[in-house]
């Protein structure tokens, strides 16, 4: 058995101390057992989850996993403290703010040999899953993935390209490695608006846009206009309901990874992918903060 930790209690953190609480039967999720939460604010108890301080987590031999759902801002200084102490960590994307930390991380962990999961549950989505098939095997022609959602507090999530690397994800999980040829960003400060768009070429020149786009009463949404050779997807196919939820599903990843149950060849692919995402994310952000060229 894995003791755990939950640490924060957002909307994220509640849905972990649910599943921890409530494993799916016969699954690898069943080896995790909750020993408590830590969280700034003064809870007492959620159902029977107790809370206990970070200092506690931190320093208990019953605790081997902690699984951060924390402000984007203060993963990176969180996923040390539980590396340092020797334990696993479960971390919300991204799992840094800088390509460089995300390198030291991954490192750390691996001189510790502890499991280091970047939860991704975009991957998981039955209508990701759909979409993956639907691209599977078509020649690219050009592409596009548009996203649109409310205001951010950028000081607690991070540039755009941090906070929206799950459709920078998608991108490079559905066409391979990426090159960035240009980002630009658009701020309406009294409006509270922000556009980022990035162009990209796929590894045979094919060229494919991602725009990220956030404002006042803006409906979460992703549209798509994906063009190959033979013909274009602008819906996302009809998908079912997984009946499984989506952090369980990252659970039962993450309680596999711990026991030893993911090939090699899945852990190396995953690490690749994950930190290109956020090697990226980084040019993106030099791009877009480069001081505008004065052309006389």
């Amino acid at each position: 058995m894995f003791g755990t930790v939950v640490v924060g209690v957002g909307i994220a953190g509640l849905a972990r101390i649910r599943d921890l609480m409530n494993p799916m039967p016969s699954s690898p999720s069943e080896h995790l057992k909750l020993f408590g939460f830590v969280s700034r604010r003064s809870f007492g108890n959620i159902n029977e989850a107790k809370q206990i301080s970070l200092e506690d987590a931190l320093r208990s031999k019953e605790i081997h996993a902690a699984f951060i759902s924390t402000e984007n801002r203060s993963h990176e200084e969180t996923i040390r403290m539980f590396l340092e102490a020797g334990k696993h960590v479960l971390v919300e994307y991204p799992m840094a703010l800088s390509a460089k930390a995300a390198h030291e991380l991954w490192e750390m962990a691996e001189q510790k040999d502890k499991v280091l999961h970047v939860e991704h549950i975009e991957l998981l989505t039955e209508e990701y899953k759909q979409l993956k098939k639907e691209v599977s095997g078509k020649d690219l022609v050009k592409g596009t993935l548009h996203f649109t959602g409310s205001v951010l507090d950028e000081s607690k999530t991070g540039f755009p390209a941090f906070s929206g690397i799950a459709r920078l994800t998608w991108l490079i999980d559905l066409f391979g490695d990426l090159t960035v040829t240009s980002a630009t960003r658009e701020k309406q400060k009294d409006k509270s608006y922000s556009r980022m768009t990035v162009h990209f070429q796929t590894a045979n020149k094919k060229p494919l846009t991602w725009i990220e786009e956030r404002g006042p009463g803006m409906r979460r949404e992703k549209k798509i206009n994906f063009c190959f050779t033979s013909g274009c997807l602008e819906n996302f196919p009809q998908a079912p309901r997984s009946a499984v939820g989506l952090f369980m599903q990252d659970q039962n990843l993450f309680a596999k990874k711990l026991l030893g149950q993911v090939s090699k060849e899945e852990l190396a692919a995953e690490k690749w992918r994950i930190l290109r995402c956020l090697d990226l994310a980084e040019v993106i952000q030099q791009h877009c903060e480069q001081p505008e060229k004065i052309y006389s």
